[in-house]
């Protein structure tokens, strides 16, 4: 019984894992600043940051996790490279908001400047 809720607690760590997750960490954003123009081992991403390895490793694997890093082995080594297709999804949903905002702050330009003429009219 132990073993299946192991198993579960795991399998809804996995599956809540996304790249907002990803994003929302400034280390996991630094890791991804990183590797955005080329590919690191391990070891050269670890030595970028004061924390320990395995730190910088649970990093890594929530970043591949959410989709944002893939590890390609190489020999010995294993590199980190970027696949950034899954931050159109924070794109979209920011774009969202964007012209939310957009259409709220233009109308309350409208606002301040009809108030503006009205006081002015006084």
């Amino acid at each position: 019984m132990y073993t299946c809720n192991r198993k579960v607690s795991y399998t809804l760590e996995f599956m809540r894992r996304d790249v907002f997750q990803a994003i929302a960490d400034p280390t996991r954003r630094e890791i991804i600043g990183l590797i955005a123009h080329r590919s690191l081992n391990l070891n050269a991403v670890a030595d970028n940051f004061d924390i320990s390895r395995p730190a910088v490793s649970k990093h890594i694997k929530i970043l591949t996790q959410c989709g944002l890093l893939v590890i390609k082995k190489q020999g010995r080594d294993r590199y980190c490279e970027a696949d950034f297709k899954k931050l159109n999804e924070v794109s979209n949903w920011v774009e969202q908001y964007r012209s939310f905002w957009t259409q709220k702050l233009d109308a309350l330009g409208d606002f301040l400047d009809k108030e503006t003429n009205t006081d002015n009219n006084i």
